[in-house]
């Protein structure tokens, strides 16, 4: 166990000295790792944002069931009771056409015109909070309550949840088709980075080489120096992003005072900066492992041929 600890321990001190050797193209290097992850770290903040407004938004979104201004007493009870039986739904609360009628009374200021109506033109109706519910569930419940017995209308807006969903769904995938096209640029960056590594210290690895050393032995500061430059230039496009995101956090607040809210914009969650970094670490050992495979295979391939 001790060997073993003894050996890496070496391998990373020289993968260190080897990045202190070269500062400015390690610089670079890193650099790039981080501007290339911004841009996709950056889009899956924006719609980890829009999800939890839309969270907010899906808690507020209601269904209003409308009854017939002929349903008694025992039609309300009845869907009442149906209600009572929807777990999905989060609450509900009857409003009867008289209560109806006094707040209309009290909003529009037209008590004059309701009065000379003569008689009550509102129907009772329950007011259906549905919580977190999908389009397709608030659709199904739609259909369920209209199916009631003395029920006129079931009112609800479904288009902008299927609109939002539809957007965040595009999003997630040009995540997706971004991390994977910047994360093979990142792996090729870093194949031409050890590329250049190993063909300056060509003479030395195949000295190393015929004195007995191994593969991995060689192999093992390469990976640790690729995989430190990931993990360094994902921590940068961390900090670059948080200092984005404070920015705009800034210029958010004015705007949200103007309109009497409060606007937000939340940063990575440990969880999610924790894959960042492990992605680009794991990006860079790719890379490094795949160059230094490549080169020892040519370097065995011309000492068998010579």
């Amino acid at each position: 166990m001790s060997s073993w600890l003894s050996q890496h321990g070496y391998a990373l001190m020289r993968a260190l000295r080897q990045l202190a050797a070269a500062p400015v193209t390690s610089l670079l290097s890193i650099i790039v790792f981080s501007i290339v992850l911004s841009l996709p770290a950056g889009i899956f903040i924006l719609l980890e944002n829009l999800r939890e407004i839309s969270g907010q938004a899906t808690d507020t979104q209601q269904m209003t069931i409308m009854l017939d201004t002929v349903a008694g007493q025992a039609d309300i009870e009845l869907i009442n009771t149906q209600l009572e039986k929807m777990p999905a739904i989060e609450g509900f609360l009857f409003i009867s056409k008289e209560i109806a009628l006094q707040e209309l009374k009290q909003e529009s200021g037209m008590a004059e015109v309701i009065h000379n109506l003569g008689q009550n033109p509102l129907p009772d109706a329950f007011v259906i909070n549905l919580g977190h519910m999908s389009a397709n569930e608030i659709e199904k419940t739609q259909v369920v309550a209209q199916s009631w017995p003395k029920v006129a209308h079931v009112l609800v807006d479904t288009d902008w949840v299927r609109k939002l969903d539809a957007m965040l769904e595009v999003g997630r995938l040009v995540v997706i088709m971004l991390a994977s096209l910047f994360g093979a640029a990142l792996v090729i960056v870093m194949f031409n980075t050890i590329r250049l590594q190993m063909l300056t210290g060509r003479d030395e690895i195949e000295l190393s080489k015929l004195i007995g050393a191994t593969d991995g032995y060689i192999r093992r500061p390469f990976l640790y120096f690729g995989t430190i430059q990931g993990v360094v230039g994902a921590a940068l496009a961390w900090l670059l992003l948080y200092l984005a995101i404070t920015k705009l956090n800034e210029a958010l607040s004015e705007l949200a005072r103007l309109y009497a809210t409060t606007l937000t914009l939340n940063h990575l969650s440990w969880k999610d900066s924790l894959i960042l970094l492990l992605f680009s670490g794991t990006l860079g050992w790719i890379g490094a492992r795949w160059s230094v495979a490549r080169h020892l295979s040519q370097i065995d391939h011309e000492s068998t041929v010579s």
